[in-house]
């Protein structure tokens, strides 16, 4: 089962938990402001699979992630195809502007369990 990480910088993020759970995944929410900024430490803390962060710009808890883990990223990304490409590109953590869709969730799930399992 993939774990997915959810932080969101307004410490939002429970509508896209809610589509990782119907695709199957286990989610975990960030809780607090700031959340995106904690991504990467929750992330090792929790061995999780997958990251998204949300901000305005849709790149700073991505970025810091990267920098501070080495986790392949994308950030600014504002769709929900951008992310389904991103991972089937090998990215495991990904920056969104503000999204918290329960669609992206549930799409997002389904393109790394069919990377993974090929």
């Amino acid at each position: 089962m993939v774990k997915v990480i959810i932080a969101d910088r307004m410490g939002k993020g429970q509508n896209v938990a809610r589509g990782v759970e119907a695709a199957g995944g286990e989610a975990i929410v960030v809780p607090g402001m700031g959340a995106d900024m904690r991504l990467g430490d929750v992330m090792q803390e929790k061995k999780g699979d997958l990251g998204i962060s949300f901000c305005g710009s849709g790149g700073a808890g991505a970025i810091t992630a990267n920098t501070k883990y080495g986790y392949p990223e994308r950030h600014g990304m504002r769709s929900i195809q951008e992310g389904v490409t991103a991972i089937e590109e090998g990215k495991t953590v990904l920056g969104f502007g503000f999204m918290d869709q329960e669609e992206l969730g549930k799409k997002l799930v389904e393109a790394y369990n069919k990377k993974y399992s090929e």
